[in-house]
């Protein structure tokens, strides 16, 4: 008989996947909850809650996106999709013996704080509520779940039929349609580019200009461009770097109608498409800068042009909810919550998060990093600096982190090949105090 768990982690995408592995092998035993009747998060298409949509594909390449001790196959193209990717994380779990420690159709409800520090996590599952009391807690839940309206939302009644990106599921949902997809981000481009093959019309509304990056440059996946400078360089001359090949190569936003990027290239997440550009070449998607106001099947944008639609898709992101915790725990909310090196809790011994973060290139790579130092921590081979050295330090990284990326959730932000770097010596130097405290 196995022992009990130390850790409760909850939920059993891609973070909490990477957390039991790490735990495991640290020796930590854990259990973890998963909503769903399946391990995979966000990219099992089909299950409850989970955005994913039939033509979904990774927009980070393969090899800059596969965890380190599980490469994903060799004969896979550069950007898999979905279902290779679910397939992937189920793999994963069979490797390493990861699903025993789970227990699906588990939902938490609620998790307190002792007085003695410990946690208990409350759940609801097939056979009713029931607790369990552990050492620490690791909230893995994700936060692509909870759709995020627009805000502030147009003026005008609109008639027609509005949902929001997480709702879409394939394109047979746009054909025939007069479709007005509202969003710069990934999902907005995989929508409109679906749309302009199969919708009577297309028009992509943005209020912002984005850098959009075609997934191969020069023959490569583009990200691994990237990669390779930014073991040499800082960002701001990266920016300047591939900002220069980006417009070189297919020409600035503004060659397609769309808008010029407020910001520049490494200020905001990267937005990858193959097919948009050439689409706006074709006249399959038309651009529209933001919408002002609705009137009725019309909607009118902000440089005065109107255009009948009977379709908006909203790809307007999520909120990120956490909402089994004490509010007093998330501050002002989870997205501008202090956390060491975005994983640890400044004020709560036990609590860590893998995962709430928004990175300019791939997550998985990180969230194993993050994985590693919690169960070093758990493990008691790792010791974190002294309270105030972290406060200073998430004090510095948001400073540095709204200088780049401005307002736009600034705790959360991380460059990649930065902050992979960054775990990696904060796990060596951790570990280092460890030992000189156990002397």
């Amino acid at each position: 008989m196995g022992q009990p768990p130390r850790v409760a982690v909850i939920g059993a995408g891609a973070a909490g996947l990477a957390t039991l592995k790490a735990l495991a092998d640290a020796g930590v035993p854990a259990v973890a909850f998963e909503a769903t009747d399946t391990v995979g998060g966000l990219w099992v298409y089909g299950a409850p809650d989970s955005p994913a949509y039939r033509t979904l594909h990774l927009n980070t390449s393969r090899t800059r996106t596969q965890f380190a001790d599980h490469p994903m196959p060799a004969d896979w193209p550069d950007y898999p999709d979905h279902t290779r990717v679910a397939g992937y994380l189920r793999d994963y779990a069979h490797r390493f013996g990861l699903l025993d420690a789970v227990r699906l159709r588990h939902t938490v409800v609620g998790v307190t704080r002792g007085p003695d520090d410990r946690w208990t996590v409350r759940t609801t599952g097939p056979h009713g509520t029931s607790d369990v009391t552990v050492a620490a807690v690791v909230v893995a839940n994700g936060h692509n779940r909870v759709p995020r309206p627009p805000a502030p939302p147009p003026a005008g009644d609109c008639t027609v039929e509005q949902v929001h990106s997480h709702a879409y599921r394939g394109p047979e949902q746009l054909a025939g349609r007069r479709v007005l997809v509202v969003g710069g981000g990934n999902s907005a481009m995989d929508i409109a580019v679906d749309a302009s093959h199969t919708a009577r019309r297309t028009l992509l509304s943005l209020r912002r200009g984005v850098w959009v990056v075609p997934k191969h440059l020069l023959g490569r996946p583009s990200d691994t461009l990237n990669g390779a400078l930014a073991r040499r360089l800082p960002w701001r001359l990266r920016q300047r770097i591939s900002q220069t090949l980006l417009t070189a190569t297919v020409g600035p936003p503004t060659r397609y109608g769309l808008p010029a990027p407020t910001h520049g290239f490494l200020q905001d997440h990267p937005t990858l498409s193959d097919g948009l550009l050439s689409r706006l070449a074709h006249g399959e998607i038309e651009a529209r800068p933001g919408v002002a106001a609705f009137h009725g099947d019309q909607v009118e944008f902000t440089d005065g042009r109107v255009d009948t639609v009977d379709l908006v898709v909203w790809c307007t992101g999520y909120r990120v909810e956490v909402p089994f915790l004490d509010p007093a725990l998330l501050g002002t909310g989870p997205d501008t919550l202090p956390l060491y090196r975005h994983v640890f809790h400044l004020d709560a011994p036990g609590l860590a998060f893998v995962g709430l973060m928004q990175s300019t290139g791939a997550a998985f790579p990180l969230l194993e990093a993050q994985a590693r130092l919690v169960a070093a921590r758990l493990a008691g081979r790792y010791a974190p600096p002294a309270p105030a050295a972290q406060r200073a330090a998430c004090r510095a990284e948001l400073r540095a982190a709204t200088a780049r990326w401005g307002e736009r959730r600034p705790a959360m932000r991380v460059d990649f090949d930065t902050y992979l770097a960054q775990l990696g010596r904060e796990l060596a130097a951790g570990t280092r105090r460890a030992a000189r405290d156990a002397t």
